[in-house]
């Protein structure tokens, strides 16, 4: 198969799977292609998108297997069988095992809505305004099978105004996710995204 072919991990309204595929159908992901919607709960908004879109979904119930493993290994059974190059988690709100993390090792990454490793975890943006910070934004990382622990790919810094909301920041973060993920990816389909150790290097084009 040829082409550069990115997986999308997702768990709910699917802002960033649908910024990455409009992306890829503009020319504006440097040559990769969306190949695949994984969800873990196939009522889940994301899906409607996908099947709008035409995008294949792999949706599942995880209460429905023995363990975390056992889906996943089904998962990476399909990521092999369409030869994706990129794994990319746009708000899929499950952890990871060593089953898909060290199996895509280096080709696995994640958005985050704050600037790690500030606030990590769940509701970023509630623990950033409710820390008082004047500043925080959005994170793609690496997953190494941390809770939000991996090399830092890139960042977006976000002003927080007076009297903002946690809604009215989230709409700010999203729209920036939307327009930096894209870009991401759009790296590493171009060969672009080195790592060593820690270190993250965006090569020039």
């Amino acid at each position: 198969m040829s082409g550069y072919r990115i997986a999308v991990f997702a768990s709910g309204t699917g802002g960033n799977f649908q910024a990455l595929a409009e992306a890829a159908a503009e020319g504006r992901l440097g040559g990769a292609t969306v190949e695949l919607l994984v969800c873990d709960k196939p009522a889940a908004p994301v899906v409607g998108r996908a099947e709008r879109l035409g995008i294949p979904a792999h949706l599942f119930v995880p209460k429905q297997y023995g363990s975390r493993e056992e889906y996943e290994a089904e998962i990476v059974a399909k990521l092999e069988e369409l030869d994706i190059d990129l794994v990319v988690l746009a708000g899929y709100m499950r952890l990871l095992t060593s089953v898909i993390v060290d199996k895509y090792a280096g080709r696995l990454i994640n958005i985050h809505p704050s600037l790690l490793p500030a606030f990590p975890g769940t509701n970023a943006i509630g623990q950033a305004l409710d820390y008082g910070v004047k500043l925080s934004g959005v994170t793609v990382h690496f997953v190494d099978g941390g809770m939000d622990t991996g090399p830092i790919i890139a960042q977006r810094a976000i002003e927080v105004a007076e009297h903002e909301t946690e809604e009215s920041f989230a709409q700010a973060v999203h729209a920036v996710e939307q327009e930096l993920y894209p870009q991401v990816v759009a790296l590493f389909a171009q060969g672009r995204v080195k790592l060593e150790g820690r270190k993250v290097t965006l090569l020039k084009g």
